[in-house]
């Protein structure tokens, strides 16, 4: 099943924290979680993220103002966010 109010960020700044995230897209809608992708070695960004809403419609409103928005001078990548893949 798909969870539409899940988005994936892409193209991050290498700086952008978790709650910057949140207050990024938080003017779409309530965002119920934010989190920047971090390497489990080193701490630093991987320069993706995640955004979950508490609703769809605050999603799709993100989703279609902040895809290639430019972001510290970087072109965001946003889209809904797929299922983790299931590797067999």
């Amino acid at each position: 099943m798909d969870n539409k109010k899940k988005i994936y960020v892409g193209n991050l700044p290498w700086s952008l924290t978790s709650d910057q995230l949140a207050t990024l897209f938080g003017e779409f809608g309530e965002v119920t979680d934010a989190i920047v992708i971090t390497d489990k070695m080193s701490g630093r960004s991987k320069g993706f993220g995640f955004v979950e809403f508490a609703d769809e419609a605050a999603a799709e409103k993100a989703i279609k103002a902040m895809h290639e928005k430019e972001v510290e001078g970087r072109n965001l990548v946003v889209n809904v966010a797929r299922p983790p893949r299931q590797d067999n």
